[in-house]
């Protein structure tokens, strides 16, 4: 079966790419599609080195760095890639990959990370990031925007099937598109991350360092409670949250994979301040045996297991044990509150409980939950 894939843009590492790197291994034939790809020679591996094919927004100018300033060309550009000569069509979405133009008789399945934040929940934000947000041409773009949401609900009735990455996103595909989704968890790669009972005096987050990922807001609570704060990440908000902080939190920018492991290992606990849509991250801290402070909202409600005294007596007569604390305000002083609780039952946390909470999330139960649903679908398709 003739299989294409199609990611939005080809830029790093992350979150959404890991679950792309699993999709491609289950389907090492397809066809790689994309508005841009910039990842360098060298670092192609979880695509399996492949090629891929990407739209003319690559060749405009500053497409690397200012690519989110092209939304408004987005829908026309994924439009224009010819998939007519493929059978299955895998989308990996969180912005306007799911909207590629589907022929009669082609299976269309979108794992969607979520609606696209930018005319949805974050409209506001994308505004303000790219100097639209006033004027005329705030009002321009603002009509552009509504058009595109259009576009994002119409394209979601040519979709086959959608996967969601959680109940959370399931619930807002269903309030933005009138569709049912079904829960597949993203793979976390539990083996790259060993157990570590041995705590060093630390807090650290690891995060891109953009407004909605509230890193500024974790600087501040930790500045003012005075308490080391590690900070693993960068992105275009750097410079002004590093203004908010004191000498007691350190910023190391980007580090690779077994640095990162190492400080989710060490740390007393991750802190994650986000609404996000799933969180890996938080997961991984997990399977280092690192209970995680986070702001209970989210996708990060499915993963982490709260402690409180129900939970406590409750942990006593069953094999659910806490695994973190959450907070439901995204404010510092909800933040600092978290930490002082935490800190007052920081013994109660099992790094073996944490640890075997977050091996519900591996990346075998995922390509199995991922490729019987597929096969599933075609059974009925074709």
């Amino acid at each position: 079966m003739k299989t294409a894939i199609i990611h939005e843009w080809f830029l790093d590492y992350v979150g959404s790419e890991k679950v792309l790197e699993q999709i491609v291994r289950l389907y090492p034939d397809a066809d790689l599609y994309g508005l841009i790809d910039f990842i360098p020679e060298g670092e192609r591996g979880f695509i399996l080195d492949k090629k891929v094919r990407t739209s003319f927004i690559q060749s405009l100018p500053f497409a690397r760095e200012k690519y989110r300033s092209y939304l408004p060309l987005m829908p026309y550009a994924v439009r224009q890639f010819d998939l007519s000569g493929y059978d299955l069509i895998i989308s990996n979405s969180h912005a306007v990959a799911k909207g590629i133009r589907k022929m009669s008789g082609q299976l269309h399945i979108s794992y969607c990370h979520t609606p696209m934040r930018y005319i949805w929940d974050l409209q506001n934000q994308y505004l303000k990031e790219t100097g639209l947000d006033k004027g005329l041409k705030g009002a321009l773009i603002k009509a552009v925007l509504s058009r595109i949401r259009k576009w994002d609900v119409s394209t979601a009735k040519t979709v086959d099937h959608f996967i969601a990455n959680s109940h959370y996103i399931r619930d807002r595909i269903k309030r933005a598109y009138e569709r049912d989704a079904t829960v597949i968890y993203p793979p976390v790669d539990i083996g790259h991350f060993s157990l570590s009972g041995k705590k060093e005096d630390f807090f650290l987050t690891v995060s891109r360092l953009v407004p909605y990922k509230k890193v500024g807001l974790m600087v501040e609570a930790f500045s003012e409670m005075r308490l080391p704060l590690i900070v693993i990440g960068d992105g275009p908000d750097s410079e002004r949250v590093k203004r908010r902080a004191n000498n007691n939190i350190q910023f190391m920018g980007y580090q690779k994979d077994d640095v990162v492991k190492t400080f989710m290992q060490k740390a007393r606990a991750f802190v994650f301040a986000a609404d996000e849509d799933f969180g890996i991250a938080p997961v991984e801290a997990q399977a280092c045996g690192t209970p995680v402070i986070a702001f209970g909202k989210g996708g990060v409600t499915e993963t982490v297991i709260p402690f409180n005294e129900k939970s406590e007596i409750r942990s006593q007569k069953s094999e659910e044990k806490p695994t973190g604390i959450f907070f439901y305000e995204q404010t510092v002083a909800a933040l600092i509150d978290s930490v002082e609780k935490f800190k007052a039952v920081e013994d109660k946390f099992n790094p073996h409980a944490i640890r075997k909470n977050a091996e519900r999330f591996g990346i075998d139960r995922f390509k199995k939950e991922f490729k019987e649903f597929v096969d599933e679908k075609i059974k009925d398709f074709f």
